[in-house]
């Protein structure tokens, strides 16, 4: 059964795999999605944060979106990163990617550099919100862009037709407002210690990056929770948390590519200016991950841990 956006609640900010000549390998991207799908995943966001999307090219995003919507050939949603803080430039890519088979929605990141009030903010969204062809995601996240956009911008720029939904990095309580204060608006925390917290108070789910690894014991958290069985839910997030937390010890997606890597999909590096874990870091995230501190350097079993049978 296909699955649509407003379905989805495990969404997986998915990593860019690079072969040894630090090109995309499009071999591991079809094994991991598939894996992905299989343990619960149900939506992708392509080219985020974690795809490494600033050191790709435009002709290699093109190709990576292309491909990857014949990857998952509609079975989820599929969310696309178009956003850059040139606003122009962004409505020309979104445009661009609009006409690749098996995109959903672009993921539009609040622009980072220019460092834009919140005024400068809504006349941003709202110009790309006229003009482009897909739908929009908005992805706020200050850590990484320097300015972070209020709840009172979110909420009404949720009120535009073709602004759909946000990709949430903030505290719980601004979540809570923005689901208090919007309709038929899709709210995903790009938190994934808060995957549990934010589905309760309302949100739609989750944009996820521990969900490459713990997909399995992420989708029985939420399962348990639809069921009635808050406890197991709540022992799951608390079991993940740490975990969860580990996973960004380090430059993301560094620490997630080590781990994918010691379960057996071919992760390659990172681009530069990121670097791959050296061998004190493995030991260190490992350990954090409640593993044994040579852990990442073999094959793991692809369950990591947490008996969601408990």
């Amino acid at each position: 059964m296909m699955i649509t956006l407003k379905q989805a609640d495990l969404l997986t900010a998915i990593v860019t795999p690079f072969n040894e000549k630090n090109k995309i390998d499009f071999a591991s991207l079809t094994k991991l999605t598939n894996h992905l799908i299989e343990m619960g995943s149900n939506g992708f966001v392509i080219g985020g944060t974690t795809g490494e999307t600033p050191t790709l090219t435009h002709d290699e995003k093109i190709e990576l979106y292309r491909k990857f919507g014949q990857i998952v050939a509609g079975r989820v949603p599929v969310i696309a990163g178009t956003g850059s803080n040139n606003t122009a430039e962004t409505i020309a890519f979104t445009n661009e990617v609009a006409k690749i088979p098996g995109i959903d929605c672009a993921l539009v990141v609040v622009p980072p550099y220019n460092k834009p009030n919140q005024r400068s903010m809504i006349a941003h969204f709202t110009e790309i919100s006229q003009k482009a062809s897909l739908p929009i995601i908005i992805y706020n996240i200050p850590g990484r862009t320097g300015v972070k956009m209020t709840q009172e911008t979110i909420v009404e720029l949720a009120k535009l037709p073709n602004i759909v939904g946000i990709k949430q990095c903030a505290s719980l309580e601004e979540l809570e407002y923005v689901v208090d204060h919007t309709d038929d608006f899709q709210v995903f925390t790009g938190e994934d210690a808060q995957a549990l917290s934010a589905r309760v108070l309302g949100a739609s789910g989750v944009i996820s990056v521990a969900s490459h690894s713990y997909a399995k014991q992420m989708r029985a958290m939420y399962d348990s929770l639809y069921a009635g069985n808050w406890q197991k839910a709540g022992a799951i997030q608390r079991w993940l948390t740490p975990r969860m937390d580990a996973l960004f010890m380090y430059p993301s997606p560094s620490p997630i590519k080590a781990l994918l890597t010691a379960q057996g999909f071919s992760m390659g590096g990172c681009r530069l200016p990121l670097v791959a874990l050296n061998k004190e870091e493995k030991i260190n995230l490992a350990q954090n991950l409640g593993l044994a501190k040579d852990a990442l350097f073999g094959e793991l079993p692809l369950d990591l841990g947490g008996d969601i049978n408990d």
